[in-house]
């Protein structure tokens, strides 16, 4: 597992990473007044592209639909563009672009069936060294692009698989070189008939009890739509993928080989907002450091079900 791990980390950024900091050049300030009022938050029920699942948010969420979302993750956290998602999922209460904001990026990988025989098998000590150690490697090719060293802290919390729902939780920590602060990755996975929803919040750790906590009402209020759910496979026609329930904590579609591009997003997306300035009457006024984009790099689709 773990040659595995370092090669696919280190084969995806060499591939990526070079179109990515090509795009990186220029930082045009936009204020978040600006950037805000570019956003559509949706709320009510809401169907995800390509109709694999559904959302039924209550009051104390919104959605942002694909270009939206990409908006928020480039423009206001400051992630490289040219990964596709199926949309955000983002706190109704909270300005996304300040301090205390957070999101739950949705993505669905069409990879087959994932059978859930090994997670009862699983070292996740053993499994989150070799994660680490890879990251080692990974972190020489992200400072030949310009990118600061990401290091792996450790479990936020340890990996856990219900197999009565089919949903395995666990949750990141880590650190990127030159923050204060680290950062917290909360992870969700739901199997379904032919392959795995993501959604995966991105947030500070000071952050991580709030986000256990509104984590469990969002996969309550997440569910495939009929035919696409863990007990709709067909052993006679569907795929099964070529991985199980280890390598989605280590890397999800990564562990198959051909797909080194969608590790992309796992790696590189974080949250990191520039404070410039304070507005007056005591209230902050968030303003961001935007991305000029002479040469967009080839998206990376993460939300297409086919």
């Amino acid at each position: 597992m773990r040659r595995l791990i370092t090669a696919l980390l280190c084969l995806s950024l060499a591939a990526i990473l070079p179109a990515v900091a090509a795009a990186a050049d220029g930082a045009p300030k936009i204020s978040a007044q600006q950037l805000l009022s570019t956003l559509t938050f949706r709320d009510g029920k809401i169907t995800l592209p390509g109709n694999i699942a559904t959302l039924d948010l209550p009051a104390s969420f919104r959605y942002l639909d694909q270009a939206d979302a990409a908006k928020l993750l480039t423009d206001g956290w400051g992630n490289p563009p040219g990964v596709q998602t199926l949309g955000m999922i983002v706190p109704a209460d909270v300005n996304p672009l300040s301090a205390a904001g957070w999101g739950v990026v949705v993505t669905y990988d069409k990879d087959g069936h994932v059978k859930d025989d090994d997670a009862d098998k699983i070292n996740y000590a053993d499994l989150l060294k070799d994660i680490q150690e890879s990251m080692v490697e990974n972190n020489k090719a992200r400072k030949e692009q310009g990118y600061a060293a990401m290091t792996l802290v450790g479990w936020a919390e340890q990996p856990s698989y219900d197999k009565a729902q089919h949903k395995l939780y666990w949750a990141k920590e880590l650190h990127t070189e030159g923050d204060q602060e680290n950062g917290l990755n909360y992870n969700i996975r739901v199997l379904g008939r032919e392959g795995v929803l993501v959604l995966n919040a991105v947030a500070g750790m000071a952050q991580i009890a709030q986000v256990k906590t509104e984590m469990k009402k969002v996969t309550g209020f997440t569910e495939f739509t009929s035919g696409n759910r863990y007990a709709d496979f067909n052993a006679g026609t569907d795929k099964v993928a070529e991985y199980g329930i280890a390598a989605l904590v280590a890397g999800g579609v990564a562990a198959k080989l051909g797909f080194f591009g969608k590790l992309f997003a796992l790696l590189l997306a974080f949250k990191k907002i520039i404070l410039i300035g304070v507005a007056a009457v005591g209230s902050w006024i968030y303003k961001l450091l935007g991305r000029k984009r002479e040469e967009r790099p080839a998206a990376v689709d993460l939300s297409k079900p086919e």
